[in-house]
């Protein structure tokens, strides 16, 4: 018998594998799920990307190794971007990575950023990488709760000062993945005194920094004046320009921290594919007009779904960012809910307290499926009884 090591069979299963599980299940039996669980962008890649990609390709230097950090030109139209987007200066020899996907980076800051047993602060409801990398790297996550009255912003207040001083990092997502919500620029100020203060890392993930849905753009940690003396920011092409599969992003920040976590990575995998690197350089010359008619889409079908759900008694927040909407739900009990909607409808949701227990009471929605299929889940539910 082979068996897993302790340190894997210490995770929790991971939630987006047992939804696809329970997906397969019923399209074995004939059933036409309707699935709003994984955030996978339905909408294709921008042309110019693509084309940029194709014309790469032919290109023979990009058929070797590439540089681990990323080519010189990728950082520097990394660094460009940052300018651009935040009005913040970087060193894109010192203080930028290319990564293959941020969910890479943000699962290896850990094993090179961590002693056994040190502690990251990691938010609940939140993207579980955050905790299970540090559970990997032999770390302790300790969770910081998202409330609804606290507009789904950590209380940092509240953090215990035993606890602050065992702490090396602070794990933060804004725009927030499963919420919405967006952090001001005032609370990125507060998180970096928080740091500054207690000698934290603060770790952004701004993977959905351009899925601002109410056209106000989203501010980011690195323009706090001096967070770049304990910050870093991961971000990812992913899902601001339909690039799920190609898997390209970067973090950007501390010098200290992106040497650590180039320093782990040189050991365990490789740079990005090069003909990917001028890919992600042309979707930033043609940011931000790129990106518009995407969000314009998210926006029809935030407003679909939501007025949708309010119709069927959701409480159901206006969404301000991401392309997830985040009801409650009637009872509180989420997974039990989920599985009447499978069972009754075929549409399938994600309960938010596989998130982390803060989530329990709410379910979240991808707006990943197209208007029709929108409509056509709504008509499904105006038969669902919650009650079973």
């Amino acid at each position: 018998m082979i068996s897993p090591a302790s340190r894997l069979q210490s995770l929790p299963p991971y939630l987006f594998a047992d939804l696809d599980r329970k997906k397969a299940e019923l399209e074995s039996r004939g059933v036409d799920v309707i699935s709003f669980t994984i955030g996978d962008p339905d909408l294709p890649t921008p042309e110019p990307i693509v084309a940029a990609a194709r014309q790469a390709l032919g290109r023979a230097d990009n058929h070797r190794y590439p540089a681990y950090a990323g080519s010189g030109e990728f950082r520097r139209a990394a660094a460009a971007w940052m300018k651009r987007r935040y009005g913040v200066d970087l060193d894109p020899d010192r203080q930028l990575v290319a990564l293959i996907g941020s969910k890479e980076g943000i699962a290896h800051l850990p094993f090179a950023l961590l002693e056994p047993g040190q502690v990251a602060l990691c938010p609940e409801p939140g993207y579980p990488v955050y905790a299970n990398a540090t559970l990997l790297a032999g770390g302790r996550p300790l969770f910081l709760p998202l409330r609804p009255e606290n507009d789904f912003l950590p209380d940092l207040d509240a953090v215990d000062p035993g606890t602050a001083r065992q702490a090396r990092l602070l794990w933060l997502n804004y725009p927030n993945n499963p919420t919405g919500a967006v952090a001001g620029l005032d609370f990125f100020a507060r998180a970096v005194d928080f740091c500054r203060r207690h000698d934290i890392l603060l770790c952004s993930d701004a993977a959905y920094s351009e899925m601002t849905l109410s056209g106000e753009p989203a501010p980011g940690v690195l323009q706090v004046p001096g967070a770049e003396d304990t910050a870093i920011e991961f971000h990812s092409l992913s899902k601001t320009f339909n690039m799920t599969g190609w898997r390209v992003g970067f973090a950007a920040g501390n010098a200290g921290a992106v040497a650590a976590l180039l320093g782990f990575k040189t050991n365990v995998d490789s740079g990005v594919f090069g003909a990917l690197q001028e890919a992600a350089e042309a979707a930033w010359r043609a940011w931000p007009e790129i990106v518009e008619p995407t969000l314009a889409e998210y926006r029809r079908r935030a407003r679909l779904l939501a007025e949708g759900l309010r119709r069927l008694g959701l409480e159901v927040q206006p969404p301000r960012a991401t392309f997830y909407l985040w009801p409650e739900v009637p009872g509180g009990d989420d997974v039990a809910f989920t599985e009447r909607l499978l069972e009754q409808t075929g549409v399938l949701v994600t309960p938010g307290s596989g998130f982390g227990p803060s989530g329990r009471g709410f379910v979240r929605l991808c707006l990943t499926q197209p208007l029709e299929r929108i409509d056509q889940a709504l008509g499904r539910l105006a038969g669902f009884s919650p009650d079973g």
